[in-house]
């Protein structure tokens, strides 16, 4: 028996969820298909970083959207906590790129961002522990930190289904039903569900789900480990969280220990089923060894664990979002690795485009995946030594 609905999302991540949340908040009957569990994705293993340093404005005013309701959580979403927690957050970059770091951090103060450009010493004042003798200048945001991506996720799911959305488990979508070039439903392992709007969010899976609509879009994979360390008496008291680009990592407190992850050596377009409980031989040396290397006392710490994950990933890192291919088929995905502190806004902005005819919040319309298709990728005007944001 088939069951209808106004519009369909494939993925139950954290964008999945967050379109979800504000298209029922607008009247919409919305069923959200995920051929697992919430957050089984690059949701649940994704390092929660709340923090707005982007290079490209559009992304940078998404990540400031999103802050407030990171911040504002209880009252825009509901009584399901996000785990939102405020620890600072510092951009470091190399010195012959401190000058990309002031005309970012500019645009940033620009559109609003509470952040500031801080000297090595004042760096060494907020964290006495690190080492600053590499760089001059960083970016600091006190109000930025990090959330919890699976409670992030579930709250906005169970927001939305308090407004009449349905989540279905253990979906598989094995199909895309087209009629006159326009998109009529979906086939799964749990039967057929009727809409003629179907939205991909299927994160490190959208390219799959785009081949079952006929769509030919350049989303391929992104595979990135991540250790937890716990930190030594001396380092008890949480730390900022930091992306630190001389040393190509990033590292954020979560209680006693410490979650450091890579930029380099990420293996791209590996199946997205693949192991994900453990890490790939050799991270936890090398993550260790550039933890030591900025904060050396954490030579006195000790590994509590590490694993991998999938992301989707577009030719130029930033995400695909807006329809494509047969009517009514949109793109939520390609977020390469940095989509979770972007949801809510993503969501919110989805949802204007859907229904209004354009996004208003934030003009998301330069992400179209279309752009591929004309040979056009996204580059901002003042980017670090690699496209990672």
């Amino acid at each position: 028996m088939t069951q209808t609905f106004d519009l369909l999302i494939i993925g139950g991540g954290a964008h999945g969820a967050s379109l979800a949340f504000h298209l029922s908040a607008r009247g919409v009957k919305v069923a959200v298909l995920e051929k697992s569990f919430i957050a089984s994705g690059a949701t649940g293993r994704s390092s929660g970083l709340v923090r707005m340093h982007y290079d490209l404005e559009a992304e940078a005013r998404l990540a400031w959207e999103s802050f407030q309701w990171f911040r504002d959580w209880k009252e825009r979403v509901g009584p399901d906590p996000c785990g939102f927690t405020r620890t600072g957050f510092l951009q470091l970059v190399k010195r012959e790129h401190v000058d990309a770091l002031k005309a970012n951090t500019h645009m940033l103060q620009r559109i609003g961002v509470p952040t500031m450009l801080v000297t090595a010493e004042d760096v060494k004042r907020l964290a006495p522990f690190l080492v600053t003798d590499d760089f001059d200048l960083a970016a600091y945001e006190p109000e930025s930190g990090y959330a919890d991506p699976v409670s992030t996720a579930t709250s906005m799911m169970n927001a939305a289904r308090a407004r009449g959305a349905v989540f279905v488990q253990d979906c598989q979508v094995t199909g895309i039903r087209l009629k006159s070039g326009r998109v009529e439903g979906v086939d799964t392992s749990k039967g057929p569900y009727s809409a003629p709007i179907v939205v991909n969010a299927a994160g490190a899976w959208a390219r799959q789900i785009c081949a079952l609509a006929g769509v030919d879009v350049p989303l391929g994979t992104w595979r990135h480990d991540v250790m937890f360390a716990t930190r030594p008496p001396e380092l008890r008291l949480p730390h900022p969280t930091v992306i630190d680009f001389p040393n190509s990592m990033y590292f954020r407190p979560e209680g006693g220990l410490t979650l450091v992850g890579l930029e380099d050596g990420n293996p791209l377009d590996e199946d997205p089923d693949g192991d994900s409980d453990h890490a790939r031989a050799g991270f936890v040396d090398r993550a260790i060894d550039r933890l030591c290397r900025r904060v050396p006392l954490m030579e006195r710490g000790g590994l509590h664990s590490a694993h991998g994950g999938y992301d989707g990933i577009t030719p130029d890192q930033h995400p695909a979002l807006g329809p494509i291919g047969p009517e009514g088929f949109w793109l939520d995905c390609g977020f390469s690795g940095t989509g979770f502190k972007i949801s809510p806004a993503v969501g919110l902005c989805m949802s204007e485009w859907i229904l209004d005819g354009a996004p208003k919040t934030v003009d998301i319309s330069i992400f179209t995946p279309t752009r591929f298709v004309d040979g056009k990728h996204l580059v901002s005007e003042h980017p670090y030594e690699s496209i990672w944001r």
